[in-house]
């Protein structure tokens, strides 16, 4: 056998080897379960912070699979976070501006230092991926402006008919983002509990208040 015949014939060697590599090799079953198994060996609870938080449903494994959603997959990750929208308490949507400008600029909560798991101690955090107000020059853009949010959107008095949309959709964005956008990066504020209701009201008023600073100026 000549030198390119060794060649091919270790190359054809080497092929074979992979090939039975590849039969043979973890499912993508057990290589989840061995990813999942690191994970939960990774961390440890501390504090408030447990480790219960590495647990999925099943939209959160869709969305981190590193895989793109098909339709039907984000139609029905949409629709179940939907479904976990209520109205607030009374029909009251809107709450103090100026206590929602005090939550946009509170990037407080839900870390391990932190002595309570108490949504009322945390903030929104909202201004690390918005601009909100004409005011603050130190902002996020991984979301869109939401400067004049109500203003643009027509809502000169959030408690008219016509407003009534924009107001129920602004109250679904916040307390649950999925239910328009599968896998939105946007924290699910109501839905995981990060804010309260109060806190969530506040947050609409910063929005939608003709008064807020957001759409006054």
């Amino acid at each position: 056998m000549n030198r390119k015949q060794w060649m091919v014939a270790g190359a054809a060697g080497a092929v074979a080897v992979l090939m039975v590599g590849c039969a043979t090799g973890p499912s993508p079953q057990e290589l989840n379960q061995q990813f999942q198994a690191m994970m939960k060996g990774s961390f440890r609870s501390q504090g408030i912070a447990t480790i219960d938080r590495l647990e999925q449903d099943e939209g959160q494994a869709a969305c981190s699979s590193g895989r793109p959603l098909e339709q039907a997959e984000a139609t029905r990750i949409q629709a179940a976070a939907l479904a976990t929208i209520k109205p607030p308490t009374g029909g009251q949507y809107l709450g103090d501006w100026k206590e929602g400008e005090k939550l946009a600029q509170n990037g407080r909560g839900m870390t391990w230092t932190d002595k309570s798991a108490d949504p009322s101690a945390n903030g929104a955090n909202c201004y690390n991926c918005h601009q909100i107000t004409k005011a603050e020059i130190s902002f996020g853009t991984i979301g869109p402006s939401l400067y004049q949010y109500g203003k643009l959107r027509g809502v000169a008095d959030p408690a008219s008919p016509a407003s009534k949309a924009m107001v129920e959709y602004t109250w679904g964005k916040l307390n649950n983002a999925w239910a328009y956008n599968a896998c939105s990066n946007m924290p699910r504020f109501g839905h995981k509990g990060l804010l309260n209701e109060t806190q969530l009201k506040h947050v609409m008023a910063l929005l939608l208040d003709p008064k807020s600073p957001v759409n006054a100026q």
